[in-house]
């Protein structure tokens, strides 16, 4: 496998800078990351709050490292960080930076916001990167040609597991989903995943809000798991309203995976192989704490077009979008292999990781799982699947 690490561009950085590029002011690189502030529902396990930097560290850590590569080619990068309000438009938002010049902007929004953002006459000649949002309906239906998206969608990290327990042949699954709206797409994409990898969801169970699982699991998950034979159960439970709750509970003893469990994510705390280690702890050391999915997949954003500016050694944001978009872009994303955007929906490419709470138990796609190109584009809508048009 091909992993070309941070330290390869700043080799090549350093090549190929000039002793006059080093006389000059350094060009500017300016990205805007554009989010909204949140009510969070209470959620029942409610050990590990969210950080309030979660996202913006992501920025700022892949700030810092385009920093380090752009030294040597005389760049910098500036970020522009705007929180909107809850009550307030993230439309008009986007809309005043591109009135200040921003040409690249990083959404780290939910739901299908990015896709309407990404439709705006203002955004037409923007590159917004969904940073936020694992909506499938964003790389089809609401797909658009100026909107990439590094989060992984909900049937990316659906087929990741379902080949997991295609491989470990566990395929009789009992599905328990909750009572919100991502919850039900999460489950959607699970079923659709149970389909392509030769998996069958034997029984379907909602979970209702009746159930107070903080101090009823014991009593009233045996009773609720009771059914048809299964191989294992998967959660739907995107918030952890109960998930948590439902490990060692069961009344058959059976493995739990999903949202909860053996959870599949762009990114996890045990992570450390092929350079995660050296990037885990340049963000603890930098924010206090481990590096979250979101913050990665924002990371990633931001990354990528520090890598587009060291690789045309330009800081113009046209000529960067065209790069990014590109055949001969990759980016280290420290997971084995070059991570690129699909042409058809914008979706960046990625291996996905198979976790508990504390390790690290796989990645898929898994062994075997064989395509044409690439074994990456057997995770989520696939070329002939998309149903993204506009591109």
């Amino acid at each position: 496998m091909r992993f070309i690490p941070l330290v390869s561009s700043l080799l090549a950085g350093w090549l190929l800078a000039t002793p006059a590029a080093f006389s000059q002011e350094p060009a500017t690189v300016r990205i805007a990351y554009l989010t909204q502030a949140m009510e969070r529902p209470p959620a029942l396990s409610n050990l590990d709050s969210p950080p309030d930097d979660e996202g913006i560290a992501g920025a700022r850590q892949a700030i810092s490292d385009n920093d380090t590569t752009g030294r040597f080619l005389r760049q910098k990068f500036e970020l522009e960080t705007v929180t909107v309000p809850e009550d307030g438009d993230p439309a008009q938002a986007l809309r005043d930076l591109a009135a200040k010049g921003q040409r690249i902007v990083v959404l780290d929004l939910p739901g299908e916001t990015p896709g309407t953002l990404a439709r705006l006459p203002e955004a037409a000649n923007l590159l917004l990167f969904d940073a936020g949002s694992s909506d499938d309906s964003l790389r089809n239906a609401l797909c658009a040609p100026n909107l990439l998206h590094t989060m992984p969608s909900r049937a990316m990290l659906a087929d990741a597991l379902a080949q997991y327990l295609a491989v470990k042949r566990w395929t009789k699954w009992l599905l328990v989903v909750g009572t919100r709206p991502e919850d039900k797409l999460y489950a959607a994409a699970i079923k659709r995943a149970a389909k392509r990898f030769g998996a069958e969801v034997v029984e379907e169970k909602a979970w209702s809000e009746d159930h107070d699982a903080r101090r009823t699991a014991q009593a009233e998950i045996p009773v609720f798991t009771q059914g048809k034979r299964y191989d294992v159960l998967v959660v739907a439970d995107e918030i952890g309203d109960f998930g948590d709750y439902v490990m060692y509970r069961t009344w058959d003893p059976r493995p739990v995976a999903g949202t909860q469990g053996l959870v599949p994510t762009n990114w996890h705390r045990a992570h450390e192989s092929w350079g995660a280690a050296q990037l885990q702890s340049r963000f603890r050391t930098a924010f206090g704490r481990t590096m979250l999915p979101r913050d990665h997949a924002v990371w990633a954003a931001v990354r990528a077009v520090g890598e587009a500016a060291t690789r045309t050694r330009s800081t113009d944001p046209a000529s960067l979008m065209a790069y990014i978009k590109g055949p001969d872009f990759t980016l280290a994303g420290f997971k084995g292999v070059p991570l690129s955007f699909r042409p058809w929906d914008g979706q960046l490419r990625q291996p996905i990781l198979l976790a508990a709470d504390r390790s690290l138990v796989s990645v898929s796609p898994q062994e075997g799982f064989l395509h044409p190109k690439t074994e990456l584009d057997t995770l989520g809508h696939d070329q002939p699947e998309t149903g993204c048009r506009p591109r």
